[in-house]
């Protein structure tokens, strides 16, 4: 691949830094990621790797824009409510960006679609809502060999985390073993977000999967980045491989991907502590 002059212009201020330079961002050309959710942080997510210039980018999503998603799904707009969120963000994606290839999934994510859309990619990106979906995300993303960017957001405090079970780190189910019981935790709908706070988190793990596609920097693989608005503090703590995990522990007890459980399934943005 070659640039031409107007993709030197474009991505100049990426191409001046040694980090990238030109062949770097052949290789974000070249890239394709799956963003699974393009609601409050997705929609960051995939607005600055459409501006990065991202080859392919994949978007799910079943939910169609609503006026309470606007205060943080900075890809929608007043317009756009009643449309599938999917065709609202591959307009303004396209609009961005023409060198990027949007592919967008309106459908389900379900235990007999994740793999065979995901081995079509090289990062995914966890925008998901509810933890079933996000544990099937992370499943089929061990079993295809696949980096994961996790992101999670509630009131005024974000995570974000990077899995790479086939580079011999740990995964999400290392974090968090089992999935906690119905009703235990409270959505963002039951107790509210700080929308810019989406932003954040999602501006973050763009700027990880960049870094995972240019194989530059320190990534938070098998680290857990956690982030309070309020006082605008940041931490960071080790995240160790569960020898005792039940997918890529030593006696796994995990063969396939396993069924979303909620009835719903719906993407947008729970916590995940």
């Amino acid at each position: 691949m070659q640039l031409t002059e107007e993709q030197i212009y474009r991505y100049s201020r990426h191409i001046l830094l040694p980090q990238v330079g030109g062949v770097g961002q052949e290789k974000l050309l070249r890239a394709k990621v799956f963003c699974v959710g393009i609601g409050g942080l997705g929609s960051p997510v995939a607005l600055y790797l459409a501006a990065a210039g991202l080859g392919t980018i994949g978007i799910a999503d079943s939910d169609q824009v609503d006026i309470s998603n606007l205060q943080r799904q900075v890809l929608h707009y007043t317009d756009d409510i009643g449309k599938p969120k999917t065709h609202s963000a591959r307009e303004k994606l396209e609009k961005l960006n023409p060198d990027v290839d949007v592919i967008i999934y309106e459908d389900l994510i379900t235990k007999d679609n994740i793999r065979e859309i995901v081995r079509e990619y090289d990062i995914v990106i966890d925008g998901t809502d509810n933890f079933p979906t996000r544990y099937l995300v992370n499943d089929a993303c061990f079993f295809e060999k696949k980096t994961l960017v996790s992101g999670a957001i509630f009131q005024f405090e974000g995570q974000v985390s990077v899995f790479k079970t086939h580079g011999g780190g740990a995964c999400y189910r290392c974090l968090y073993p089992e999935i906690p019981p119905e009703g235990l935790i409270p959505t963002c709908e039951e107790a509210g977000i700080l929308g810019a706070v989406a932003g954040t988190v999602g501006t973050m793990q763009a700027v990880e999967a960049l870094k995972e596609i240019l194989q530059i920097g320190d990534p938070l693989v098998d680290k857990l980045l956690t982030m309070n608005a309020l006082n605008m503090s940041f931490n960071t703590v080790k995240i160790t491989k569960d020898p005792d995990c039940n997918l890529c522990g030593e006696k796994p007890a995990i063969r396939d991907v396993e069924e979303c459980k909620e009835p719903d399934c719906d993407y947008e943005e729970k916590p995940i502590s």
